[in-house]
């Protein structure tokens, strides 16, 4: 009797775990400059409006070096809470600034946002790259820099939702696992004048899009 009455219970779990499954989609985003070639180092964003967050992805821990006077990679994006180990390869001394993004909730007019700063010994002939750590707790952009270096630029990207992507050289972002339905999506990069203008599309299957930017990077 027990048994008979479980079999249809493990039918209809096994048919809702194949809906769900099917129900899932993927996203294909080329992303453009204004002169139409591809942008590299861009964030792309997925929102579902009138959906429920999906969790925040649990914080990681990665690398960012710096070499020949650059923070490499240039844009790195990771869930909010996750570890930055900074890596000198470089002979000389760095230094790193990490400033967070500006919420306009300090809490006293020209109080310090909250960030973290390090400093790193040149790194010597046949040893391990000097390091050094920080956390990055709060969502958006983050800025690095180098006081000792001012032309070293770098940035992460710190999300709450694993719906995010970082385009490649061809200007291409995938971001999987997507609920579907109707999505904004957004796009951000670290040379944006303005806010790019969002983009509103219905995700079924694996969907792709491109998305026209009026961003022009500078020749690094």
């Amino acid at each position: 009797m027990n048994a008979q009455r479980l079999r249809p219970m493990a039918l209809a779990g096994a048919a809702l775990a194949l809906a769900t499954a099917a129900s899932a989609a993927s996203l294909q985003v080329t992303v453009l400059a204004r002169d139409g070639q591809p942008l590299a180092d861009a964030v792309v964003s997925v929102e579902m409006p009138g959906m429920a967050l999906p969790a925040t992805p649990a914080p990681v821990t990665v690398t960012i070096d710096q070499q020949a006077m650059r923070f490499v990679p240039a844009l790195t994006v990771v869930p909010v809470g996750s570890r930055i180990r900074f890596s000198n390869l470089d002979s000389w001394e760095h230094h790193v600034r990490a400033i967070p993004p500006d919420t306009g909730n300090s809490a006293a007019p020209g109080e310090a946002r909250r960030g973290f700063e390090l400093r790193l010994p040149g790194r010597a002939a046949h040893q391990a790259a000097p390091h050094a750590e920080g956390v990055v707790d709060s969502p958006g952009p983050w800025r690095l820099g180098c006081h000792l270096h001012g032309s070293m630029r770098g940035h992460v990207w710190v999300s709450t939702t694993p719906w995010v992507g970082k385009t490649d050289r061809a200007g291409v972002a995938q971001i999987p696992d997507l609920p579907e339905g109707n999505a904004v999506l957004r796009v951000w990069h670290p040379e944006q004048v303005v806010e790019t203008t969002p983009q509103a599309l219905t995700l079924s299957g694996s969907a792709t899009t491109r998305l026209a930017t009026a961003i022009q990077p500078r020749r690094r």
